[in-house]
């Protein structure tokens, strides 16, 4: 088995290869649900903050929202094994309302059912965690999007996203990505992590940094919102600072887009709480176009949570608590 490293080495040729993809024919639509769990999630996650214009919404769990039947959106089903349980639910409910369905996958069961109903199917290359093919399936669903055209033309942006990857990878552990990496795991030693990141672009991001913490890491962490968390989550600090100080360290993910006032708000949240945690970390995104922004952001986070696993010499690719819980699932 691949080591993560060698997992996340591939993510430049991977959004390279959604730039050069030829999407299949999709009805056309203003509206789409993207029907995912996990890393397969996140891809939908990331493609409606890439292109805001569009309608676009993510769907994570067996059921659909009860205004798919009204809205008829195209419903955009990914799962990188294909096998995906909830996604399968999701796409049978689909099929039963006469919705239009594509598939992004890399085989399995989706992708028989993709042959036999002869529904369009974007088959990303096998091989990887799910969490680790992130430029694969973000890409498959930007894609999909456009043929669409529910979407502008993303090859541009795929292409940029690609070339930031590389750039920040570099030469990978010796890459700049790992270098900043590398600082924030350090400050994040047996800590607790908390991503904040802004409505809108980063707040995707913040989502792929706390979950990959989850399942590289295999330790707590969480995510929260700007301007949101400035309504609840600022009050409750104060009230564990002995605790919180030794436990809980904060990243900020930042982009130049950021509205004025969030960006505002960034600075006097990080004063106010300043005293109840040891640690707040800052990240800002890199590239022009939303794709690659996210895309490199979404790189740093996924160096840091190797690194917090070798930190506990932790192996960072299996998940074996998922892995158990899907055989009691299948126990009942």
């Amino acid at each position: 088995m691949n080591s993560m490293w060698e997992m996340l080495a591939g993510l430049p040729n991977q959004y390279r290869w959604a730039a050069d993809l030829e999407p299949p024919s999709v009805p056309p639509t203003s509206s789409a649900l993207v029907c995912g769990m996990g890393g397969s999630a996140v891809s939908g996650d990331l493609a409606a903050a890439a292109v805001p214009t569009a309608l676009v919404a993510v769907n994570k769990g067996y059921s659909l929202p009860g205004w798919a039947g009204s809205l008829r959106p195209l419903v955009i089903a990914v799962s990188y094994s294909g096998n995906t349980e909830e996604t399968r639910a999701a796409v049978d409910e689909a099929l039963a309302l006469g919705l239009p369905v594509a598939v992004v996958a890399g085989g399995g069961v989706l992708g028989d059912l993709a042959d036999q109903r002869s529904l369009p199917i974007v088959r990303v290359p096998a091989g990887l965690q799910p969490r680790a093919a992130l430029g694969y399936l973000t890409g498959s669903v930007l894609r999909l999007l456009e043929s669409a055209g529910a979407a502008g033309d993303q090859v541009e942006a795929l292409g940029e996203a690609s070339s930031v990857v590389a750039e920040l990878w570099g030469n990978g552990p010796s890459g700049p990505a790992a270098h900043l990496a590398l600082d924030l795991a350090d400050g994040l030693a047996g800590r607790i992590s908390l991503i904040y990141g802004s409505s809108g672009l980063t707040a995707a991001v913040a989502v792929r940094w706390k979950t990959q913490i989850n399942e590289n890491s295999k330790r707590p962490a969480f995510w929260s919102v700007l301007p949101e968390l400035d309504h609840n989550e600022i009050e409750g600090w104060p009230g564990l600072e002995s605790l919180t100080r030794r436990a809980m360290g904060i990243i900020l993910l930042r982009d130049r887009d950021e509205h004025p006032r969030v960006q505002r708000r960034f600075g006097l949240t990080a004063d106010l709480i300043s005293g109840s945690v040891p640690l707040i970390g800052e990240v800002w995104s890199q590239g022009t176009s939303r794709v690659a922004r996210m895309a490199g952001l979404a790189l740093i986070g996924d160096i840091l949570s190797v690194y917090l696993a070798e930190q506990e010499g932790i192996d960072a690719v299996p998940v074996d608590v998922i892995d158990q819980l899907k055989v009691l699932l299948n126990e009942e």
